[in-house]
């Protein structure tokens, strides 16, 4: 979730202006809250002209929906690559969980990167984000499935779920605490999928 690692993240000059919209929305919410979206907050804040975000976006909840869409599409897509890269180290269970812990470590949370826990939690009170927040977590599921057939795990869709709620756990446990050493995650994935093995 580091911002130096995901292309066109806060604001670079490659983005659309519907791009610069979405991420302005991404900061706004990791420093305000959902309640700070303003219109005129998000055109400010992306250097855009007021009447840019109602030609591109109908509505607040388009903005919302559409700003987590972006991070997680841009987020999974960092994660997908890591995956990727690493494919080739990651042959056993210990060796996996100790390798998502150090990603999970190497975590920023910047603004963009808070943003998306607030629009979860918005989710909650707004039944017309939940759709949204469903795909989120299905896309996040989606990468943990692949992981975990890698290793062998019998029936990587059942566990998927708990794996992805696992680390979104510690994350915000993080987050909230500021902690920045030993999280537990590898001992704590390597637990959750040896029983599943």
């Amino acid at each position: 979730m580091s911002e130096s690692s995901a292309p066109g993240r806060a604001g670079g000059p490659d983005l659309t202006t519907r791009e610069r919209i979405l991420h302005a929305v991404l900061r706004v919410i990791g420093t305000e809250g959902v309640v700070g979206v303003t219109n005129r907050r998000v055109a400010k804040e992306a250097g855009v002209s007021l009447g840019s975000i109602t030609y591109h976006f109908a509505t607040q909840q388009d903005l919302l929906r559409e700003a987590m869409l972006l991070f997680v599409a841009e987020e999974t897509g960092r994660l997908a690559r890591i995956a990727e890269e690493r494919r080739a180290d990651v042959g056993e269970l210990g060796t996996a969980a100790a390798l998502v812990e150090q990603i999970a470590q190497s975590t920023r949370f910047g603004h963009e990167e808070i943003a998306p826990l607030e629009l979860y939690i918005q989710a909650g009170r707004d039944e017309s984000l939940r759709d949204v927040a469903a795909a989120c977590f299905a896309a996040y599921d989606h990468i943990a499935k692949t992981v975990l057939a890698s290793l062998g795990v019998p029936d990587p869709d059942r566990l998927a779920g708990p794996v992805v709620a696992l680390i979104t756990g510690f994350q915000l446990r993080r987050l909230a605490t500021g902690t920045t050493g030993d999280t537990g995650i590898a001992e704590a994935l390597t637990t959750l999928a040896s029983g599943a093995l």
